[in-house]
């Protein structure tokens, strides 16, 4: 599938909605949450990835390549692309449907990556937000992006990051060029508008306040001051469980009832799933909109090594209905890595 220039933003009547959001809770506890929302099944598994991996940006022969430095559980889209998940170090990304997104034109003097593997990048290279920031500000590589799986769409997405301190950052493409908010103030991203708009629009509910009303909409300006608010509302429980179970009633707050369809508002999908990154405990939890009850994978047992590590997957079967409880780590079969969308 030919990687196509991204001036050319996907004019699709069917545009995908997420939620992600940082908690920032007592005793330095941190805790990324995010929804997955799409209109159709979007095949998903869960991935195990040890350090050393050589892999390429799956753009052509300007590709950049790089080997893993750390080692990563992630969240797949139709098993050709990373759309979440959390290294050993601590650092998650995800990323999110962004219909305004433009990419650098292709054919530019600096390596290519594919947008399948963006979020990957970040996670095989970085240990924090600062340094990930700090070597993405350089522009070492154009984003270039292909047809949604499926679809005659572009994909077009933005990415967020954070670590086990609590820093944040958002990276858009505006116009072609990299844009990059980086603090720990930035904790939510939705979708559509652009970050900075989105800033704009939550100002104003905060004027009003949280307890006094707050919009109720399926739509990413207001699952984004909504999650907002609850997200710096809820305790801050010193108990690692009280806390993980608020951050899941938050993103649920901002999730899409399963098979909700709404007038004249194409671009509202369901959620198809849930996940939690905490940071300091690295516990990497995963929900199904389809099953009945969470289940997570503990990175700490997990041999990320070089030598001795393996890839790894975790077959969800379709629609992620098949059902795990508790720690799933053994559950995980060896596998053959998928291969990145790209060219």
């Amino acid at each position: 599938m030919a990687v196509l220039t991204a001036g050319s933003v996907a004019s699709a009547s069917l545009a995908e909605a997420c939620s992600r959001l940082v908690y920032h809770g007592a005793n330095g506890q941190v805790m990324t949450a995010r929804s997955m929302d799409w209109v159709r099944e979007i095949g998903t598994n869960l991935w195990m990835f040890p350090r050393g991996m050589k892999r390429t940006g799956e753009a052509g022969p300007k590709s950049v390549s790089w080997t893993s430095k750390h080692g990563s559980v992630i969240a797949t889209g139709y098993d050709v692309s990373t759309t979440d998940g959390l290294n050993e170090a601590g650092l998650a990304a995800n990323v999110l449907w962004l219909s305004e997104s433009s990419y650098p034109p292709a054919g530019g003097d600096r390596p290519a990556l594919s947008i399948a593997a963006w979020a990957q990048y970040v996670l095989d290279n970085y240990a924090t937000v600062a340094e990930a920031v700090a070597a993405l500000s350089k522009e070492p590589f154009d984003v270039v992006t292909a047809a949604t799986p499926g679809e005659d769409r572009l994909a077009t997405l933005h990415l967020a990051i954070s670590d086990s301190s609590g820093d944040s950052a958002i990276v858009e493409y505006v116009g072609g060029k990299q844009i990059i908010h980086h603090g720990r103030q930035y904790q939510v991203m939705t979708n559509s508008p652009l970050f900075e708009q989105q800033l704009a629009l939550n100002s104003y509910w905060k004027e009003i306040g949280g307890t006094v009303m707050l919009p109720g909409t399926n739509r990413a300006a207001d699952r984004f001051a909504r999650a907002s608010f609850y997200v710096n509302a809820i305790p801050k429980s010193e108990n690692a469980v009280e806390a993980l179970a608020s951050v899941f009633g938050v993103i649920r707050n901002v999730s899409v009832p399963y098979g909700i369809t709404t007038e004249n508002q194409p671009n509202i999908s369901s959620t198809r799933w849930r996940t939690v990154a905490d940071h300091k405990r690295k516990l990497y939890f995963f929900e199904s909109a389809l099953t009945p009850n969470i289940f997570w994978v503990d990175l700490n047992t997990i041999d990320f090594s070089e030598k001795t590590g393996t890839v790894r997957k975790l077959n969800l079967g379709p629609n992620q209905t098949n059902t795990f409880s508790g720690v799933a780590n053994g559950q995980f079969k060896e596998s053959a890595p998928f291969k990145f969308l790209g060219i």
